[in-house]
């Protein structure tokens, strides 16, 4: 018989789904006044434009995003009808096909992260202090949510939050 969890472990699960659930929306809210597309947006232009050469093949950039196939061919889509991003086929697999970040895009995504890193700081940075951030870190470090102290320096100089 499989063990089950225990009060405090659901308890922290319930808050946990909880607090994403609500910086997400109060990030997002952050976003749309602010005059920017939703976050989705942001993230697929980020992953673009580290990409080495600003494009990936649309499982790529699912993966990355970690949304579901459906999601991501609506958002690419979109991004491609702004002119955020361009589709270009695969000249070895004629059936693949690439996403390029455009430059309106890399303008947009370095625009966004103005209001972003607002929100982040607003919503997150505000509410905890250095110390604790890192607390934190380190306990979603243990649930598989590690994404290193190098990639989230990096980031940070780069004007964009690691994943």
């Amino acid at each position: 018989m499989k063990r089950k969890p225990s009060t405090e472990a659901t308890a922290a699960w319930i808050r946990l789904m909880r607090v994403q659930s609500r910086v997400l929306d109060a990030v997002e809210q952050d976003l749309k006044k602010g005059g920017f597309p939703p976050l989705a947006w942001y993230d697929a232009l980020l992953e673009l434009s580290r990409a080495p050469t600003g494009e990936m093949r649309p499982v790529e950039l699912e993966k990355q995003m970690l949304i579901p196939q459906y999601s991501t061919s609506r958002l690419i889509d979109r991004l491609v009808d702004e002119g955020l991003a361009v589709r270009r086929e695969c000249k070895m697999d004629k059936r693949g096909q690439f996403v390029e970040i455009t430059e309106t895009g890399r303008d947009l995504q370095k625009k966004m992260w103005g209001a972003y890193s607002a929100a982040i700081e607003k919503h997150v940075g505000s509410k905890l202090s250095d110390a604790d951030a890192l607390k934190l870190c380190g306990l979603l470090d243990r649930l598989g949510c590690s994404c290193g102290e190098v990639k989230a320096a990096s980031a940070a100089k780069e004007g964009a939050p690691a994943r």
